[in-house]
This record gives structure tokens, C-alpha cells and sequence, in this order.
């Protein structure tokens, strides 16, 4: 069908890159600290593709005739974020530092916020985990109306409301002024993101209706490119928050993994001639982001499980690259993303797996899908569909 797919597994690195103790990430390892910690992980299908031999995973051998080529990325650009990842997964590098608020937002910051969406006042404002805090502050905010304004060690502003408090509709309002009107220059954070939750005292929970507002890439991304050439882009999941639904054919959202893989089937079978760039977001903000190494292996067992499915319907004109955005190790102590390298899986029917070593940019992936559709571009990185 002459598709090329590329599936992010959201959050699952494969070692601590150089810089990592920069970002107090040293000796991270997502996937190497979670076997150890779990005494093993048993993943047969991503083993046969190869995934133990771009590094030592407790229970993932060595295969010497891996059905994928394999290898590992270095990410180039700054910061350890989703949206700076997926750029560099686009083909560009990200030079300048999203704004970052370790101490919460500056009240200037919230008064322009208050200002701009009409509110009364904010809870939290403050570096914080999304599930704790809606514990923390539910109640209050439940009284009071006010939403609960948050952070992490992303550059994000992350608004959190009671979907009977505020309503989601208004919800994502709010966030679309304070992406457009409030976070602007020197505050140009990466995203602003709706978490809205639902439930009781003592029990509040998040639902799936989390909503992401980026900034527009600096410059082309592939998406941008295949579009403007012709070629169908198919974006499945967080991929179109991500790029701001920039050089989007074809919108599909998901509320989890399987929904995600179920839509990655769909198109490889009724689609010809398209890039298909999915993520899957429930390993890293259901268990890295929560500390919770054995959901995180539930997950990646339920990929496993589910990959003979999606090479099923590949044929010998199609292309499969599997790889991350960052990583999230569950065991370390913080609830943040870790700055690592990501895997890289490269599946070819009939092909022999080879070793791609190790990459010197995420970029590396949207140069290989320009080669693959024979689009001439100014992306970033080099391409290994020769190998």
C-alpha cells in the first residue's frame, strides 16, 4: 500500500543521554530500570523485532535475526518535552528554550491570565502532579469555582476543572485565550493543556477529554512537507495537538492505546501512498508521569500483544517505525519526563534487520519517510531506509 507509519511510544527511553545530569536525569533508563525493578519483563513480539539488542533489558534477549532493524536516537534539541520530541521526530531541531516555571507561574503571569479569560482567581499555581493536586485542591475548587492552575518540569500551563464546575466546553475556552492572548513572548510556553476531571470528595479522577494547545513548529515539519507535496498525512492521537494540526490531512483522535492501534490498523488497510504518525499516550501519562512501573509494563505488554496485528496488514511496500519521544522512567524519584535516548525499531517486510546504531538525531525519522515517498526537503537528520 506504500505507506510509511510511524508509531511514537510515548514516554519510553532506552538510557540517559550525555546531557541527562543537566536536566537531574542521571542514571535514568525507562525501560532498563523498569526490568530491573520488576525482576525481568517478558515482551516476545518487540523482542523479535530486536528491541534487546539496542540495550540490555532484563528478560529481552539478544536475537541474532531480529525481524526490524534496530538502533537508538540522540535528541538534539533542548528540553526533554513532548512537543520539542515530536518537532525533532518532524525533522527540525528546536534551538530556543521553551519558558520554564519551577516556582509556579509569576503573578503577572495570572493577572493577565485572570484578565484575559474573565475568571475570579486560580488554585495551586504551582510545579505539581495532576492526579495529587485535583486530590489536594478538588474540594476547594469545587467551592469556589476557581480553576486549578499547575505546572511540571515541562514547559506547560496546565488547567485543571471539574467538568460540572467547568463545563468542557468553557474549559477549552479558557485555554484557547490563554494559548493565543496570555502565553506570549518570553512566555511562549510549549503547551497549554485542559485537565478536566470528574467525580466526589476523596474520589476525583481525570477523564480522557484532556485537550493540548501548542505553539506552531518554527518551520516545516515532514507533515508540512508530504501535505504541500501531495502525499496523504494521517495523525492519529496527541500527534495533532502536537503540531497544531498543521500538515494534517486527516484528524483522528483516541482516547487510549488500543483506540490508537485500532486506528493505526484502519488506515494501513484503507489507505495507499500516506505517512501515518500515531502516538500512544497511556505509558507516559498513566504510569511514568504517576511513578507506576507495573502499569507501565501492562502497557507496553498490551503494544506487544497487539503488534503481530499491525505488521498483519503491512506489506512488502510498507514501512514501520517504532520509537519514542523522551523518556519517563517510572522508578525515578521525580514524576517528570527523563532525558534519554529513544528507542528505534525499523520494520520492512521480507528485509533483514541490520543495525542502525545509534542516530544522531530524532530527525533522522522524518528524513528517512521524505526518502521513502521521494520528496526533496530541507529537513534535519539522515536517512536510514537504505540500510
Amino acid at each position: 500500500m506504500n505507506n510509511f507509519v510511524i508509531i511514537v511510544l510515548d514516554g519510553i527511553g532506552v538510557g540517559e543521554l550525555p546531557d541527562a545530569a543537566k536536566y537531574n536525569d542521571a542514571g535514568s533508563n525507562t525501560l532498563g530500570n523498569m526490568a530491573r525493578v520488576l525482576h525481568g519483563l517478558t515482551l516476545p513480539n518487540l523482542e523479535a523485532f530486536g528491541l534487546g539488542n539496542i540495550i540490555d533489558i532484563q528478560g529481552v534477549a539478544r536475537t541474532q535475526k531480529p525481524k526490524a532493524s534496530f538502533g537508538k536516537m540522540n535528541e538534539v534539541s533542548n528540553g526533554k518535552d513532548s512537543t520539542t520530541g515530536h518537532w525533532e521526530i518532524g525533522g527540525i531541531k528546536v534551538e530556543f528554550e521553551f519558558p520554564y516555571y519551577p516556582e509556579g507561574f509569576p503573578d503577572e503571569l495570572i493577572e493577565r491570565f485572570l484578565k484575559a479569560t474573565g475568571l475570579k482567581g486560580v488554585l495551586g499555581n504551582k510545579p505539581a502532579s495532576g492526579t495529587e493536586i485535583i486530590k489536594e485542591l478538588g474540594d476547594e475548587h469545587v467551592r469556589t469555582g476557581f480553576p486549578i492552575v499547575y505546572t511540571s518540569a515541562d514547559s506547560v500551563f496546565q488547567i485543571a476543572a471539574h467538568e460540572e464546575v467547568i463545563p468542557l466546553k468553557r474549559l477549552y475556552e479558557i485555554c484557547s485565550i490563554t494559548r493565543t492572548e496570555v502565553l506570549t513572548g518570553k512566555d511562549s510556553a510549549g503547551r497549554v493543556i485542559a485537565r478536566p476531571f470528574i467525580g466526589k470528595s476523596g474520589n476525583y479522577t481525570r477523564t480522557t477529554n484532556r485537550k493540548d494547545y501548542s505553539l506552531d513548529p518554527e518551520s516545516d515539519t515532514i507533515l508540512d512537507i508530504l501535505k504541500s507535496s501531495g502525499i496523504n498525512t494521517v495523525a492519529i492521537g496527541k500527534i495533532n495537538d502536537l503540531f497544531n494540526y498543521r500538515g494534517i490531512s486527516v484528524i483522528e483522535k483516541t482516547k487510549s492505546n488500543l483506540e490508537g492501534i485500532s486506528k493505526i490498523i484502519e488506515y494501513t488497510q484503507k489507505t495507499r501512498n500516506s505517512l501515518i504518525f500515531a502516538n500512544l499516550v497511556d505509558f507516559d501519562v498513566y504510569y511514568g508521569h504517576r511513578n507506576n512501573p507495573q502499569g507501565f509494563y501492562g502497557a507496553i505488554r498490551e503494544f506487544d500483544d497487539e503488534l503481530p496485528a499491525i505488521i498483519q496488514h503491512l506489506d512488502e511496500s510498507d514501512c514501520l517505525v517504532i520509537t519514542s519521544d523522551h523518556g519517563n522512567d517510572p522508578t525515578d524519584i521525580s514524576t517528570d519526563h527523563t532525558r534519554e535516548y529513544v528507542p528505534l525499531l525499523f520494520y520492512r517486510k521480507g528485509k533483514e534487520g541490520k543495525n542502525l546504531g545509534i542516530r544522531g538525531t530524532f530527525s533522522d525519522v522524518a528524513q528517512t519517510a521524505a526518502r521513502f515517498f521521494g520528496v526533496e526537503n530541507r529537513l534535519q537528520g539522515t536517512s536510514f531506509l537504505e540500510k
